[in-house]
């Protein structure tokens, strides 16, 4: 199947306006922009938006922060992002140096050194790259108990929709004061992770920083400078994109050693077009995984630091049922995809090509394979965990959210957790105070966020295809039961319910558009062979 950027097919923009509101109103998602937010909360932003202007990188410095300007950190996005959560610097290190500033320069007491071999993978060798990832510091703007921190938790996290996002943070921090914008001062919560030959972690530890990034790039320019040498901003390392293909594509060995699954499947997204709305299906470029394995890395350290700690919150999945593996395996045989007893899960899916339709019917059903995520606070007093308890099942070890703060309300909790463990302190009182109300609220916040944005796919795909009933359209079926499934067309991107006698999963077929309830959100198909 053609994976083509955008359609002739469109929705108009004002039944897609009004959808849109719609979905806003039934799920109590606030409008977009500053306008959405309680006028204190708002105020108190820009109060601390002007602050940090007038002289919070003095005042940070003052406080003990490390100055870390001089780190060639970059930003890499999607175009046009501008609330930036992470800035990456890597390089390769000498054999056993560890440079001023690195995971070694702890404090007198020695606590950085302890804390370094205690969240070590079990027999890394010496370093050999080192990881620097910028975060950013949301604590630095938002005052524990005030207006704006309750606004916050009552968000939970960023909604993406089409027409506009309604963020977490006000406009004046997200897309201001506390992203990681190119050639602006900022505080962040700075990450050093040093990785022996293999990959494996060989040292670990956050602290608070003053840091500068040099550059704002997209993934697309990165993957060219990678593949065919297109230049980067001069401010950028020459070397970036190879180091992050290097030490990406260890991660990713890592990942599949520990029993981990980074799915390939294409990403249904919605493209506006001018005024005009369109539907495509993208498969990521590769430096998009290897960027995730970055932030992959750092959860999964940021969960050593709690657990050894005792304090945190950590994001957990249960492992996949024997039923459903079994499942799995009969989809295999059926869609003719050679798996053996002998090749883990997580090999075969690494060689899962996504413009083949047996695997792309494949990959839809493996998307249910891990079901059930959540959250869990590690709380003061609580019995330390098994080995076995408190697992990611996908990622396979215990990870944490702690990445992407402006868009996620737990991660800044996490994060001044783990900044406390590396400092040798306890952690605040705010942010013990509000662990065991946490795992509730990003589940509830969470289950807001998902519907809207599955609705606004939902009632755009009917959009775009109002009008079209009778017309037949080149497809693929991802799944069958009892003589109705799932089909994705190739040109629109639409997910719609196919029926027929016989449905051939994982097969090029032509369907027949039989008819679009814009309301509701569906499109139903028949086989056209069946007439």
């Amino acid at each position: 199947m053609s994976r083509a950027r955008l359609s002739s097919f469109a929705a108009p923009p004002g039944p897609v306006v009004a959808a849109l509101a719609a979905l806003r109103e039934r799920y109590e998602v606030p409008d977009p922009g500053a306008e959405g937010f309680p006028a204190d909360a708002l105020a108190e932003a820009e109060a601390a938006a002007a602050a940090w202007r007038a002289d919070g990188p003095a005042r940070l410095l003052a406080g003990g922060a490390r100055d870390a300007r001089d780190l060639p950190l970059v930003t890499i996005d999607p175009p046009g992002s501008m609330d930036l959560d992470q800035a990456i610097a890597l390089e390769r290190l000498d054999a056993g140096a560890v440079p001023d500033g690195g995971p070694a320069s702890g404090g007198a007491d020695g606590t950085a050194n302890a804390l370094r071999d205690a969240i070590a993978d079990p027999g890394a060798g010496e370093a050999v790259y080192r990881v620097s990832y910028a975060i950013a510091s949301l604590a630095t703007f938002v005052t524990p108990g005030g207006s704006l921190d309750a606004e916050l938790a009552r968000r939970g996290e960023t909604v993406y929709l089409p027409d506009a996002p309604t963020p977490l943070h006000p406009p004046v921090l997200a897309h201001g004061a506390a992203s990681l914008l190119p050639d602006q001062e900022r505080p962040a919560c700075l990450w050093t992770i040093d990785l022996d030959a293999t990959g494996a972690v060989a040292a670990a530890r956050v602290e608070r920083a003053l840091v500068r990034s040099r550059a704002r790039l997209t993934y697309q320019e990165v993957q060219a400078a990678l593949d065919d040498g297109a230049p980067l901003p001069d401010a950028v390392p020459t070397e970036l994109p190879a180091l992050l293909a290097a030490v990406g594509e260890l991660r990713q060995d890592q990942e599949a050693a520990r029993g981990g699954v980074s799915l390939p499947a294409p990403e249904h997204e919605i493209e506006r077009d001018g005024e005009a709305y369109r539907l495509a299906f993208r498969v990521p470029v590769a430096v998009e995984g290897f960027n995730a394995q970055i932030s992959l890395l750092t959860g999964i350290c940021a969960a050593r630091i709690m657990v050894d700690a005792g304090l945190g919150i950590l994001r957990t999945m249960p492992p996949a049922a024997e039923e459903d593996r079994r499942r799995l395996r009969r989809v295999a045989r059926a869609l003719r995809i050679d798996w053996p007893d002998s090749l883990p899960y997580a090999e075969l899916v690494r060689g899962l090509d996504a413009s083949d339709p047996a695997h792309l019917a494949f990959m839809d059903h493996a998307l249910t394979l891990f079901r059930g995520s959540g959250y869990l606070a590690l709380l003061p007093g609580s019995d330390p965990l098994a080995d076995d308890e408190a697992q990611h099942a996908a990622i396979a070890a215990r990870y944490a959210h702690v990445t992407a703060p402006l868009r996620r309300l737990v991660d800044r909790y996490g994060l001044e957790a783990c900044l406390a463990a590396c400092d040798g302190r306890g952690a605040p009182d705010w942010v013990v105070e509000a662990l065991p109300g946490l795992p509730e609220a990003m589940a509830v916040t969470g289950r807001r966020a998902n519907a809207a944005s599955r609705g606004a796919i939902d009632a755009i795909e009917a959009l775009v295809l109002a009008g079209h009933e009778g017309e037949v359209f080149d497809a693929v079926i991802t799944s069958e039961r009892d003589g109705r499934g799932e089909v994705m067309l190739d040109d629109p991107a639409v997910l719609g319910t196919v029926v027929g006698r016989s449905l051939p999963v994982g097969q090029d077929v032509r369907v027949r558009l039989e008819s679009v309830d814009v309301a509701a959100g569906r499109t139903r198909f028949r086989l056209e062979a069946e007439g």
